[in-house]
């Protein structure tokens, strides 16, 4: 049964709890907020609830990586290879869960990052495609092609 109470249903669901820490992860470091990052990754000491944290983290990361173009999805990709990598070294380890927790987290917003390049990448190619179709409509792109074609 599920209770009136989301608190409540979140911490007897530790993917939920796991979801909620790694937003709240994500929203500290965004914020640059060193002490809060220490404090909340502190804070969680059981291992099991450090996996949960970091599959948080990864769904966030796998549907963030979708967005980008396929040169940057593909480094993404082998940087999540190595991730794994990282948390299969310390899957016993709390305090190497934190580095990984930490360091995945650091992923999303170098993710994040490259999908706002990638946005204004793609808004100036639109806007020069637009550009260059109404000079072709009005015939000045014509005319000047065709000085360059002969």
């Amino acid at each position: 049964m599920i209770s009136a109470d989301p608190a409540s249903d979140s911490a007897a669901d530790p993917a939920a709890e796991g979801r909620r820490r790694a937003e709240e992860l994500l929203s500290l470091l965004t914020d640059d907020d060193t002490t809060g990052v220490e404090r909340l990754l502190e804070a969680v000491t059981e291992v099991r609830d450090l996996v949960f944290t970091g599959a948080g983290l990864t769904a966030i990361a796998r549907a963030e990586v979708r967005t980008l173009p396929p040169a940057q999805r593909a480094q993404a990709n082998t940087r999540q290879e190595r991730l794994g990598f990282l948390r299969d070294a310390n899957a016993a380890e709390p305090e190497g869960l934190r580095i990984w927790l930490r360091r995945a987290a650091e992923e999303i917003l170098l993710i994040r990052t490259q999908q706002a390049v990638a946005n204004r990448v793609i808004a100036a190619d639109q806007a020069w495609t637009a550009t260059r179709a109404a000079a072709e409509a009005s015939g000045t792109a014509a005319a000047s092609s065709a000085a360059t074609t002969t």
